[in-house]
């Protein structure tokens, strides 16, 4: 085959893939072996419209259908099907694929399934997938779950625990110090390196322009931090997120964390914040939204503001009282808290969320924007030190 011929012939058979065959897709292109085995597994997921295959065979919506392609309504047939795709695609596009699979063909119920489990592979979403299924879980599953769950969140803590404390710590480092420190409380070592600029060589010595104090008394008292998140069903990756955040942020002796979830009710899983994975079984993804009332609860759980950084993660999506939720923030940060509005923390892009209410907290000074996991530390190394957040508003 020539060299002319060879780009031809490729684009052909991508076409092909991206086609799913039939009598007017056109190319012509017949796919043979490992492209074959690719394209059954695309098809069993994303066949044509009104020839969709349940994975496991039998159309979507009609399981008569013949089982020899696709998927099949059971979990060994999603078994094979998960085995395919991890053979056939990257990882990135696997996730994708299981995602699509559990939206589009309604397999939520195979997960159920210990087999299903073993097989999958494992990302936030599938974690947050099981946690909707939490309730509804048989036991012979639920340790299966478990093991599942506690991976991805030893991989999040993996990447996330270090750069978090690091942040962190120095944050309430910097927050102690104090400017016009008494004798006793300077800290000779940071001061001497804060005013180099000032060394005087004919007299081999530096003028200290600025003291820098230990600040033990402050250092003394714990800043304190209260996570509080919304755990309506469409916030699932960032209930994830937030739990290990969480579970890394209450192992810092220095910081007093609390972690409360809410829908229309409110959870206090602070007790729990020693293993993340008992805190994510604590949740139950799902239902209704009453930010006012979670508020009110973390309000009276504050016994120093000036202390107390309050991060609330939510979309916004208010079905409790609004004007009374805003007053509540209004008033914490009247008292010194600090403030902080995620409308997600994940690592998609820009959340849906509800840009009347965001607009309204900007208005207060509490500025609502999403934050990637990789960002928080920042995020929250910012809020303890009171300066400016490292993320611009996203509601002008």
């Amino acid at each position: 085959m020539s060299g002319s011929s060879e780009p031809q012939e490729e684009r052909l058979r991508r076409w092909r893939l991206v086609l799913g065959g039939g009598d007017a897709e056109g190319t012509g292109h017949e796919l043979r072996g490992r492209d074959a085995a690719m394209d059954g597994a695309l098809a069993a997921l994303y066949g044509r419209r009104g020839d969709e295959r349940r994975p496991g065979g039998g159309r979507a919506g009609d399981d008569r259908g013949e089982r020899s392609a696709g998927l099949g309504a059971s979990a060994p047939g999603v078994a094979r099907w998960l085995g395919d795709i991890r053979t056939y695609f990257p990882t990135s596009v696997v996730r994708v694929m299981q995602r699509d699979a559990i939206d589009r063909l309604g397999l939520s119920a195979l997960l159920l399934e210990p087999e299903m489990l073993e097989a999958v592979e494992a990302d936030v979403h599938l974690v947050g997938t099981l946690l909707t299924l939490n309730k509804a879980m048989p036991e012979t599953t639920r340790e299966t779950a478990r093991a599942v769950v506690r991976k991805v969140v030893r991989q999040l803590e993996q990447r996330l625990a270090t750069r978090t404390r690091a942040a962190v710590t120095g944050a309430l480092d910097r927050s102690a110090r104090i400017s016009r420190p008494r004798h006793r409380d300077i800290d000779w070592d940071r001061t001497v390196r804060a005013n180099l600029k000032n060394y005087l060589p004919e007299y081999r010595t530096v003028v200290p322009e600025r003291l820098i104090g230990y600040g033990r008394a402050a250092r003394s008292v714990k800043k304190e931090v209260v996570l509080c998140v919304d755990q309506s069903g469409s916030m699932a990756a960032s209930v994830v997120y937030a739990s290990v955040f969480g579970a890394v942020l209450a192992s810092m002796r220095s910081l007093s964390t609390r972690l409360v979830v809410f829908d229309t009710s409110v959870v206090d899983l602070t007790e729990q914040l020693d293993d993340p994975v008992d805190v994510l079984f604590g949740t139950q993804l799902g239902g209704g939204t009453d930010i006012n009332r979670a508020l009110a609860y973390c309000q009276s759980r504050i016994t120093r503001p000036t202390d107390t950084v309050v991060v609330l993660i939510s979309d916004l999506y208010e079905g409790g009282i609004r004007d009374e939720m805003l007053k509540r923030v209004a008033a914490m940060k009247a008292s010194g808290v600090r403030f902080v509005t995620l409308l997600a923390l994940s690592d998609e892009g820009a959340p849906a969320y509800d840009r009347e209410h965001a607009a309204a907290l900007a208005a207060l000074g509490a500025p609502a924007f999403a934050c990637t996991p990789d960002l928080f530390p920042e995020v929250m190394a910012a809020a303890i030190e009171k300066r400016p957040l490292p993320v611009p508003d996203v509601t002008g």
